[in-house]
């Protein structure tokens, strides 16, 4: 890139319609922020409502021109998941730009409401039921985007197919890398299938970089421990910067689909967003096909990828 890209460098976003999981806090809060800023209509999809409503308050006040939405979704129970995307589509006739952001990090082994590891469970299967559910209306939505948060912990991850709910072994950081790395083969194997059936949605996967978030809470639901964050800030780039990526993957216009954007610095830990070419060298299409499978199989969701119907 020529130059260091910021959100002011966005194109105009004014009124198009942008859902983002997990939009109460972190970089997804301050996704939302950006957005609602540029006069989009921004809606939280949240597991807790009493922080959601929090955050909706704040950027109202903040970008009080602005539309923004609140929905409760819990991604670690598809139920769940079923009837937020009921309730979408029956309020909503399009979407612009899903924002697959949500997620949780190195939790105790633990289980989602029906039964999956908890992170492959909801940082994977909750957002590949999701984007199924909402296809639909992307598909019908001119130039609509699907952007997918992965992570640096991705790349030196793999999918054990043979232990994933973790019965025969448990480590919190190598799920959660197994978990973020099925956040980037779907987002890429969706690129595929996209292109294959000739439509116009692009999927494009991103990474923060090592940013201060409350993710290490562990699924606690509390904040971090105040010299935890004093760590964290110390060694972590703001979280402005860290949804720089989302923003970029997101909006650019010269992005084609199928590409992983990240911060440009030293072990691509901080910095501006750039296309990170490491994507080619860990999509592997064969994993991808089966894990595309296998997520259909534990979600009981399938895509429709015909232009024009749900079917």
């Amino acid at each position: 890139m020529a130059f260091d890209w910021i959100a002011k460098d966005m194109v105009d976003v004014s009124g198009k319609r942008i859902l983002i999981t997990g939009g109460n806090s972190g970089i997804g809060f301050e996704t939302a922020r950006a957005f609602a800023s540029k006069g989009a209509d921004v809606i939280l999809g949240v597991r807790n409502i009493t922080r959601g409503e929090a955050a909706v308050h704040k950027l109202k006040l903040e970008s009080p021109k602005s539309l923004v939405g609140l929905m409760q979704v819990d991604l670690s129970d598809l139920s769940s998941i079923r009837k937020f995307a009921a309730d979408f589509c029956a309020n909503y006739s399009s979407l612009d730009i899903l924002i697959n952001n949500a997620g949780i990090m190195m939790p105790p082994l633990s289980k989602t409401r029906d039964g999956f590891e908890a992170q492959f469970g909801g940082n994977h299967l909750g957002h590949f039921a999701l984007t199924g559910l909402l296809f639909n209306l992307l598909k019908n939505t001119p130039d609509s985007r699907v952007v997918t948060v992965s992570s640096l912990s991705a790349h030196n991850a793999s999918i054990d197919f043979e232990n994933l709910d973790g019965s025969k072994g448990y480590k919190r950081y190598q799920f959660y890398g197994q978990s973020k790395l099925a956040n980037m083969l779907f987002g890429k194997e969706l690129q595929a299938r996209i292109e294959s059936n000739g439509l116009g949605v692009k999927s494009i996967v991103c990474h923060p970089g090592v940013t201060h978030t409350n993710l290490a809470s562990r699924n606690s639901g509390r904040d971090m421990n105040l010299l935890f964050q004093l760590i964290s800030r110390a060694i972590t780039q703001p979280t402005e910067m860290g949804a720089l990526p989302i923003l970029y993957a997101a909006t650019e216009d010269s992005l084609q689909g199928g590409e992983y954007i990240g911060p440009d610095g030293k072990k691509k830990r901080k910095g501006y967003p750039v296309k990170d070419p490491v994507i080619d060298r860990l999509y592997d299409a064969k994993t991808a096909s089966r894990l595309w499978a296998l997520s259909e199989e534990m979600t009981g969701v399938n895509y429709f990828f015909s232009k024009g119907s749900s079917k």
